[in-house]
């Protein structure tokens, strides 16, 4: 949604009618604040505190006992008493103090003249004048100035009631959580609850007011004055862009203490009204969400995407809805549902999902199964995706699992021997044009794979010695449809792959920079074997080539998923040192190298057969196949000091003298929450076979990665990303953000500017660039306004995690 240039909710609206203001609150030094002066912690974000003095009277032997103190008292008319100078007066947790208080001949009720002070737990109010009783919680305030410490409330009132039930009414009252010397903002309503057993209050014919500006009116409101979760209206959002205005108004239901909702109805003024909502629940072991959003009749509108055609889905229906739900049965046996769907590829880059359009891919539909026993692991599940693409074709819609079923144990005995056994059973389907897709992509059907091991580990401490056999043996059962073919339907496949692990280690005491290390020296070798099977008449259900990495040295296996077993033949050879803390054993350092021989050349690719590729017209494909040793992989990881660390990665071929793919990385983490990530990455073009050839590389990528967080006390936190593509001059991501945390309000600005890939990263001709402004403010004591940044800012930056309001 590429479009949207400011988030925010600052939509001014007063209404008419006149409304008397409340009284001038009083200084700070009256409302029990005391600044922190030298004395305020590391993390304090308000410049003092609200702290209650001790009580001036001790409570009655009895919670109705009513005790006073007072310079002089003597009988008025009808035998009341007249009490003067420094008056106190204390029933259980309530002490009055005022000047002159006249107690009626029936001994239940105080009038007290003002300047008086109301105290009861938490609570102080100042006012002109006033009436307490004296045998229930009820009173009555004047010209009222009150703060509940506890909550950091604080407001003025024309009038202030106490009920007998424990609430407080207020006449043309303000309430606001701002320090006493701050008037950034606060709420006036002419008739306010607040009631402190629920943890809420309400308010009506209520302003807000910024400064002394009112910017939002609410008939009535209700707001939170403490952390427990309240039913009401949430701050809504409004977009505003060149394609027109986009507001949002949340409202949210407290329904249980197990289970709550959230219905936002949406305004798009190019699209229409977009009803959205969420529903959340906890019921003992098991938890889940269902979460959508519908809009009836689509207006149409321009694409976010310069490549899409505008008003295509002009007077359709556009939805989703995304259902997760998990639990489990006992310790052991657990389960997975999830369901999403949408009405068309390009939902979410119309209406978007959160802060700067993180990408949605596709929406996953499961059901799943899982048992882990000691020895069996077992699974069950049914499972599919929608992919997201606009438009999608048919051949890249992703296959179903409909079942599939996976066996997999462990034995092992004290002499080292060990056996496994790993199978599924999967039936594959999805919805295709068969006449849509190639001849061998249309095939649909079941695949049974068993693959059987033993092995023996010999460990005696200062090295190792572990030979392996597997036995892989997969069977399909095909069908293709309609359609006209010679190809086989029943097919199977037999592979042995056999492989040798060893290594030895040594070790030594040394002293570097005045300290006492242990260092490792481990050279390793290993041996593969998997011979070559032709696989070009099997189905491509959920395979894919792995590309080259230092992990690879060290296993047989050149594909991921079931269809195609690689063959192989190699002797990989490597040592690796680590530097140890010596008192602590932590890993400081640690440096490898290794490479593959290859005894012979690798003939099964993606296609299964048995040939080569061509060295004319793919010569990259034809060197992989062919080359008869690896990159030499190299990769670091030292943790320099505490806060500095550091991550290297080359694979250099020697025989061509090229760097294939090479990245280091250097990450700073302060224990008070800053972050520096510096890195630099190069791939050479056709590097990575994994993946669709449209998500394939078509160039040499060089990138460079900067990102920081610096957090100024515990009130400003800035943040900062940049990411540039060297080898077509352009930068990827630009992202600049400042937070503000105060005493009663927070601020979250960013712009952010990014490049979109249109899913084709082998090409840069229909990329697009995004940006947007997005701007939040949180009134503290009712929420936020705008749309929350958090989560991008700590996937932005590795390590940062935002100060919360």
């Amino acid at each position: 949604m590429g479009k949207r240039l400011l988030w925010t909710a600052l939509a001014g609206l007063v209404t008419g009618g006149a409304h008397a203001a409340p009284p001038q609150t009083l200084p700070a030094s009256q409302l029990d604040w005391q600044p922190w002066g030298d004395d305020a912690p590391s993390d304090a974000v308000c410049r003092g505190r609200y702290v209650m003095p001790e009580y001036r009277l001790a409570p009655g032997d009895t919670p109705r006992e009513v005790r006073s103190a007072s310079d002089e008292a003597d009988y008025g008319d009808a035998g009341a008493t007249i009490l003067r100078g420094e008056v106190l007066l204390r029933r259980g947790s309530s002490q009055l103090e005022a000047p002159r208080v006249r107690v009626n001949a029936a001994r239940d009720t105080a009038f007290a003249e003002g300047p008086l002070t109301l105290r009861d737990q938490g609570l102080l109010v100042r006012g002109g004048g006033g009436r307490l009783s004296l045998d229930s919680d009820a009173a009555q305030v004047e010209d009222a100035h009150y703060v509940m410490h506890d909550q950091r409330l604080r407001g003025d009132a024309i009038a202030l009631a106490r009920l007998e039930d424990g609430r407080y009414r207020l006449s043309e009252a303000s309430f606001t959580t701002c320090a006493p010397d701050s008037r950034l903002w606060r709420v006036v309503g002419n008739d306010v609850i607040i009631d402190r057993e629920a943890g809420y209050g309400t308010a009506r014919h209520a302003r807000l007011e910024v400064g002394r500006v009112p910017v939002f009116y609410w008939p009535w409101v209700r707001f939170p004055i403490d952390d427990r979760r309240q039913s009401g209206f949430l701050w809504p959002t409004i977009g505003v862009s060149g394609d027109g205005i986009d507001y949002a108004q949340p409202y949210y239901f407290n329904l249980a203490p197990n289970y709550d909702a959230t219905l936002t109805p949406r305004w798009l003024s190019n699209h229409g009204l977009l009803l959205g909502g969420e529903f959340r629940y906890l019921f003992g072991e098991d938890l889940g969400q269902i979460e959508g959003a519908y809009l009836d009749s689509d207006r149409g509108g321009e694409s976010a995407n310069p490549n899409d055609e505008d008003d295509a889905f002009e007077g359709e229906d556009r939805w989703y809805v995304d259902y997760r739900h998990q639990g489990r049965f006992d310790p052991r046996l657990r389960y997975n549902l999830r369901y999403g769907a949408a009405s068309d590829g390009r939902y979410f880059d119309d209406f978007g999902r959160d802060f700067a359009e993180s990408e949605t891919d596709y929406l996953s539909r499961l059901a799943e199964l899982d048992y882990s026993g000691e020895t069996w692991q077992l699974e069950a599940k049914a499972q599919g995706y929608q992919k997201l693409d606009y438009p999608l074709e048919d051949r890249d819609k992703p296959f179903y699992r409909l079942p599939s079923l996976t066996a997999n144990a462990r034995w092992s005995q004290d002499n080292g021997l060990y056996q496994q056994w790993r199978s599924n059973a999967t039936y594959f389907w999805r919805d295709v044009d068969e006449t849509e897709v190639p001849l061998r992509e249309s095939a649909t059907g079941s695949r049974v794979h068993l693959a059987p091991a033993v092995g023996w580990r010999y460990d005696p401490g200062w090295g190792y010695l572990e030979p392996r056999f597997e036995l892989l043996h997969t069977q399909y059962q095909l069908d293709y449809g309609n359609r006209d073919t010679d190809r086989e339907e029943s097919l199977s496949r037999t592979v042995p792959v056999g492989s040798v692990d060893s290594g030895l280690i040594f070790e030594r005491d040394l002293s570097l920079f005045d300290e006492a290390w242990r260092q490792t020296l481990e050279p390793r070798l290993y041996y593969a074997y998997a011979p070559e099977r032709d696989q070009s008449d099997f189905p491509d259900f959920d395979t894919d080539e792995r590309a080259f990495s230092y992990d690879q040295l060290w296993t047989p296996y050149r594909f991921s998923g079931g269809d195609r077993v690689g063959d192989v033949n190699k002797i990989s050879y490597g040592v690796s040192t680590r530097f140890l803390e010596d008192d602590s054993g932590r890993q400081r350092l640690s440096l490898a190298v290794g490479q593959s021989a290859y005894l012979e050349d690798r003939v099964i690719g993606m296609e299964g057969d048995l040939a080569l590729p061509d060295r004319e017209s793919n010569y990259q494909d034809w060197y992989d196949a062919t080359r008869d040793r690896s990159p030499i992989a190299t990769q670091l990881d030292w943790q320099i000091t505490d806060r500095w660390s550091t991550r290297y990665e080359w694979l250099y071929d020697e025989h061509r003298e090229v760097t294939e793919r090479t990245a280091t990385y250097l990450r700073y983490r302060h224990p008070e929450g800053h972050a520096l990530n510096l890195g630099y990455r190069w791939e050479l073009e056709g590097f990575d076979p994994s993946g669709d050839a449209e998500d394939r590389l078509g160039y040499n990528r060089e990138e460079f990665d900067a990102s920081f967080a610096y957090k100024v006390g515990a009130r400003w936190d800035l943040i900062g990303r940049f990411t540039y593509d060297n080898t077509n001059d352009r930068a990827l991501d630009k992202l600049a953000g400042i937070q503000w945390n105060d005493c009663c309000y927070g601020v979250q600005v960013a712009w952010r500017e990014w490049i979109e890939d249109n899913d084709t990263a082998n090409t840069i001709d229909d990329d697009y660039t995004d940006r947007g402004l997005f701007l939040r403010f949180v009134f503290k004591g009712l929420g936020g306004v705008g749309q929350g940044t958090d989560e991008v800012f700590a996937e932005s930056i590795p390590g940062y995690q935002p100060t919360p309001f």
